[in-house]
């Protein structure tokens, strides 16, 4: 199993330009709040949306939430429908956020 990602990382990575493949599974009104340009598909329509992420499976996928609560289990279900390298966001956008402080 792949190991999650910190806020610091993830930071680090967008800043040296890295083109990331980042999942965001939180409601449209949080998406259109704040976001980190990933693909926003809720979770509670993951279920019913994995066609638009099927050429991600064999590459890493960042998944994130609010606080990552959603995202860990986004991450659980991706993998069990043969993602291989899933990573949550620890902390979710709140934590990569605070980083600004």
């Amino acid at each position: 199993m792949i190991e999650d990602i910190t806020p610091a990382e993830l930071k680090e990575r967008l800043d040296k330009g890295e083109n990331l493949h980042i999942l965001d599974v939180r409601e449209q009104a949080e998406y259109d709040e704040d976001n980190l340009n990933g693909k926003l598909i809720p979770l509670g329509n993951l279920q019913n949306s994995l066609e638009e992420i099927e050429n991600w499976k064999a590459e890493e996928l960042i998944v994130h939430c609010r606080s990552g609560a959603r995202s860990a289990a986004a991450k659980k279900y991706l993998e069990s429908q043969g993602f291989t390298k899933v990573r949550n966001l620890l902390q979710g956008i709140q934590g990569f956020r605070s980083l600004d402080s």
